[in-house]
């Protein structure tokens, strides 16, 4: 009896040491994960959740967006919770201006499409992708590489906390 009280014992310690040995593994793996998400990559996975929302010209609401109703929506709901203003050219008065060899994800990426000066806006997605509103595609993911975008490029803000 006692010979088998000890090899109980032992294996309550083996498995308890084993336990908390996987606690241990898994809680700071957890933790691993939350520091590694920027502001950047919060905004633009909840904009990606909009793919393929259509377009309408002074839109802020998942039923259609125009450009700056996107980005004001994006930075709102996202984790972020920043109030942007409602125009393109409202929203190229903030942050920190960023060279385009410098953006990172969630940088705000700003485009003059009328002739007017600022009068469109993104969202810096990474290798020179963003997201943004166009009237043909609606939510979309846009190249800055292509000849239209890179003819309109005006630059870049970081408007998100530096991560």
């Amino acid at each position: 009896m006692i010979r088998g009280l000890h090899l109980s014992k032992r294996i309550i310690s083996a498995l308890s040491l084993f336990a908390l040995a996987v606690a241990f593994l898994f809680s700071s793996s957890l933790h691993k994960a939350e520091a590694s998400v920027s502001w950047g990559q919060e905004v633009t996975e909840v904009g990606k959740l909009y793919l393929g929302n259509p377009y309408k010209w002074g839109g802020t609401s998942q039923k259609g967006f125009d450009a700056s109703g996107y980005t004001q929506y994006i930075f709102k709901t996202s984790a972020a919770k920043m109030t942007l203003p409602p125009s393109s050219k409202e929203q190229y008065k903030l942050g920190k201006a960023v060279k385009q060899k410098d953006l990172k994800e969630g940088d705000l990426v700003f485009f003059n499409i009328d002739g007017k000066g600022v009068s469109f806006v993104g969202i810096y997605l990474n290798s020179n992708q963003f997201l943004a509103v166009t009237v043909n595609k609606g939510v979309s993911i846009q190249s800055l590489s292509s000849k239209y975008w890179k003819d309109r490029y005006i630059g870049a803000k970081r408007v998100l906390k530096e991560y």
